[in-house]
């Protein structure tokens, strides 16, 4: 009777064994089914409760259960879900959970990390071409990023240098103009310091003249000798020589000749003894007593 019911308890546990495998198997070719026509939702349903109500452990049902989250747009869960098995024995899932974590870094921008996460991949699984040709696309990238970041830079400091230069430059030129202008300031005072020492100079000249022609103005037998009688001095005959010369450049002036020139002052010479003789015959008349002298 023992037997019989351990039998029984064997062949029921075998029945729902057998149960439990063909309804795993079950969802798991509905969910592949499923996303492979682009029900990603469906899937990741199917795969849940796999993992939750059925307590499968399986590192491809996680793997797949994160590549329905990625398509989803959920990238935290999805990385979560790669995370799971980065360390799985089964290096093809270890491998692509490396290769999808490196998508997802590089679609954030996190460029090193992505391609460390290839490296990996590679590593994990060397017949993983996408994982090679994403490693190798994107080590070339960073390095044509690196050499234009090191040509920028080289640029700026170029570019930094110049301005640099250049307001030196502009300093030098500031400071010799105002050299330039401090020297004319100084050349102008000296200038003027030198101009008012002429005048001072000059002034004293002019001073000194008219202190001279003070001494001219004294009585002429201070200053020089008198002429004698009869004699015209030196001066006196200047005078004459000038006031010929201007009568004879008046009268060419007059367009009269010197000949009728003296004719003409002989006449006015009579003319004057006329009236000086008259004049002396009139004064030695003698004047009457009895009249007043008007």
């Amino acid at each position: 009777m023992k037997y019989l019911f351990a039998i029984l308890l064997v062949t029921v546990s075998s029945w729902t064994d057998l149960d439990k495998i063909a309804k795993v198997n079950k969802l798991k070719k509905e969910a592949k089914t499923a996303y492979n026509n682009g029900d990603y939702q469906k899937a990741l349903d199917n795969y849940l409760y796999l993992v939750d109500s059925m307590q499968v452990e399986d590192d491809n049902i996680v793997l797949n259960m994160a590549n329905a989250y990625y398509k989803l747009n959920d990238t935290t869960n999805a990385v979560n879900n790669y995370q799971a098995v980065v360390d799985s024995k089964d290096n093809v899932v270890r491998s692509v959970a490396q290769q999808q974590l490196g998508v997802i870094a590089n679609r954030s921008k996190k460029f090193k990390e992505a391609l460390e996460h290839f490296k990996e991949a590679i590593k994990a699984d060397p017949a993983n071409e996408e994982a090679r040709y994403n490693y190798e696309l994107l080590k070339k990238v960073l390095e044509e990023q690196e050499q234009q970041n090191k040509d920028q830079q080289n640029k700026d400091n170029k570019d930094q240098q110049k301005r640099d230069q250049q307001k030196k430059d502009q300093q030098k030129q500031d400071q010799q103009k105002g050299d330039q202008e401090k020297k004319d300031q100084e050349q102008q005072k000296d200038e003027q310091k030198e101009g008012e020492g002429d005048e001072k100079e000059e002034q004293q000249k002019d001073d000194k003249k008219d202190g001279e022609k003070k001494e001219d103005g004294k009585p002429k037998e201070e200053q020089q000798q008198k002429p004698e009688d009869g004699e015209e001095s030196d001066e006196e005959n200047e005078n004459k020589q000038d006031e010929m010369s201007s009568a004879s450049d008046k009268l060419e002036e007059m367009k009269i000749s010197e000949e009728k020139a003296k004719m003409i002052l002989e006449a006015l010479k009579n003319k004057e003894k006329q009236y000086y003789q008259q004049n002396k015959r009139r004064a030695t008349k003698q004047r009457e007593s009895n009249k007043p002298d008007w």
